[in-house]
């Protein structure tokens, strides 16, 4: 698995509060669209606890939720953790092998400075849509 990881700390915010300002018909849509152009599959997670290493927790919760277990190891994790202020991008080895680290770091920083101009919901939609335009190319449906 791969990840891309921010480490910019600051004022943590409630998870609930992050809840409140996403749009998540929005969310749920771009997920949509992008699974039709794909095998792989699409998931965000948001972390009610305080984490110290977003990496580890999203790959472990990537494994709870059953990812690693996709037919052709091509699934994707976008894991925040808003009390902690970090974030991660998980892709099972599949998708690591064809896309590699730089892409997930690339998508971390797009995602990372929406963020920090508190437009959550395009942050998350960006990863989302970069990731399943990978999986199209790669994993088509």
């Amino acid at each position: 698995m791969a990840a891309a990881v921010p480490g910019e700390a600051g004022e943590p915010m409630k998870t609930k509060h992050l809840f409140s300002e996403l749009d998540h018909d929005r969310i749920t849509a771009a997920i949509a669209a992008a699974e039709k152009h794909t095998s792989g599959e699409i998931r965000v997670y948001v972390s009610h606890r305080k984490v110290q290493d977003p990496r580890h927790a999203a790959a472990h919760q990537f494994v709870k939720l059953g990812m690693d277990k996709s037919k052709h190891r091509n699934a994707v994790l976008i894991f925040i953790a808003p009390e902690s202020q970090n974030f991660a991008i998980l892709g099972d080895e599949a998708v690591h092998a064809r896309c590699g680290e730089t892409f997930w770091e690339q998508v971390a920083a797009a995602m990372r400075e929406l963020f920090r101009q508190r437009k959550f919901t395009e942050g998350i939609v960006h990863g989302i849509e970069t990731a399943g335009k990978s999986l199209a190319q790669h994993f088509p449906a």
